[in-house]
């Protein structure tokens, strides 16, 4: 049930019906903050975003190395699949009514996949077994915490939240460390690079995707009007830049560091399981921002919605530049720039209406795509190499 050494694996479409919840769980998430615009609220959003991701990165991280065609590994999938939609359905009274559908749904998925992990896909005396088992003690001592928090109330629910999710987020940086237990080394892990990078470059897309679907929906369901039409565009060319931006270079680059890395796995961890989820949560905040621009696009802005509109691009291009310095150790000037921009943006917000701040937030997603090809033409004109080919000499 393992995949067998060899050739790079692509992503099956097993793997992509699996993700297929995940567009829903995205918009479940940004449903929640925009019905609660207020620092509570974000803080709420940001708990359910790193759970709703903390889940699918775990599931990516074993399907890189279990073979989608065996019967058991497709039942375990579609297993998955049905807790995280139990999940994704709770998001919305996670902090409420369905609180414990939430972290029950959540627990069994971690604990789930990782009893099974342990005790039928490895064979007694492997590291593959020793690596799942401290997982799975990881998620079950994280497990009895979102257990507790569902079953207490206000401010202990939070409390108790927040601890377990400091544990599920510390888990990998300790390399799943027991007492009494000799330390995994990362090289305990092997990260199919090609087939690691394509699931997380998809989860970018179903982001990118569930931004789309709030932007058809939400121009849909009102009245078209002249500014409202303008905002609908803009919001969509914002986030055909925010694909730009990431696909032009950053994904293939990223890759490609991932594959020549000495220490594959640390990499990976940093740069995909940590990095790229403030990369969907810049993607979710621009999406928010999108829909209260297409309601009210000639209105002007209240100071939460301003900021919600403000610091999706801000907090994508931060990412971005994040991901550099991780991935070559240097910094993206241009992506610095704009998200500085992007926030200088909120002053005028608090006189413009909605859809002078939209495009002013457009041309700054602009500029850096400009920035970025007149800087590959300079270097072609100097006959200097572009970043992909410095990658490819490096290795």
């Amino acid at each position: 049930m393992r995949r067998h050494g060899g050739d790079e694996q692509h992503a099956s479409t097993l793997e992509l019906f699996y993700d297929l919840v995940f567009v829903f769980a995205i918009t479940q998430v940004s449903h929640l903050l925009l019905h609660r615009l207020t620092w509570e609220g974000a803080g709420q959003s940001a708990v359910v975003l790193l759970v709703v991701w903390w889940s699918w990165n775990y599931t990516t991280w074993v399907t890189n190395e279990l073979d989608p065609a065996s019967v058991v590994v497709r039942l375990l999938l579609i297993a998955l699949m049905l807790a995280s939609l139990l999940m994704a359905i709770a998001i919305p009274e996670a902090f409420g009514d369905k609180a414990l559908l939430f972290a029950a749904s959540y627990v069994a998925i971690q604990v789930g996949r990782h009893t099974f992990l342990t005790f039928a896909a490895a064979d007694r005396g492997t590291i593959e077994r020793m690596r799942a088992g401290r997982i799975l003690a990881w998620f079950v001592a994280a497990g009895s915490l979102w257990i507790a928090g569902a079953l207490a109330e206000g401010a202990a629910r939070t409390v108790l939240w927040l601890a377990a999710l400091a544990i599920d987020y510390a888990a990998p940086l300790l390399t799943y460390w027991l007492p009494g237990r000799p330390r995994l080394s990362p090289e305990s892990w092997e990260v199919g690079s090609e087939h690691f990078a394509e699931r997380f470059q998809l989860f970018i897309i179903i982001a990118l995707g569930e931004s789309i679907v709030i932007t058809g929906t939400t121009t849909a369901d009102l009245k078209l009007t002249t500014a409202r039409v303008a905002a609908f565009g803009l919001a969509f060319l914002a986030t055909a830049a925010l694909w730009w931006l990431y696909f032009n270079l950053v994904a293939t680059i990223t890759e490609r560091r991932l594959a020549q890395a000495r220490n594959r796995t640390l990499l990976a961890r940093d740069a995909y399981t940590y990095l790229h989820v403030l990369i969907v949560a810049g993607i979710l905040l621009t999406a928010v921002g999108d829909e209260i621009v297409i309601a009210h696009p000639t209105g002007e802005l209240s100071n939460a919605e301003l900021v919600a509109v403000v610091c999706g691009p801000a907090l994508y291009l931060l990412a971005h530049v994040a991901l550099r310095l991780r991935m070559t150790g240097t910094v993206s000037g241009r992506r610095l720039a704009g998200a500085f921009a992007a926030l200088a943006v909120g002053a005028i917000g608090t006189f413009a209406p909605a859809l002078v701040v939209e495009g002013l937030l457009f041309g700054v997603l602009v500029a850096v795509i400009v920035g970025d090809q007149v800087a590959g033409a300079r270097r072609e004109i100097r006959g200097e190499p572009s970043p992909l080919e410095r990658v490819g000499a490096a290795g």
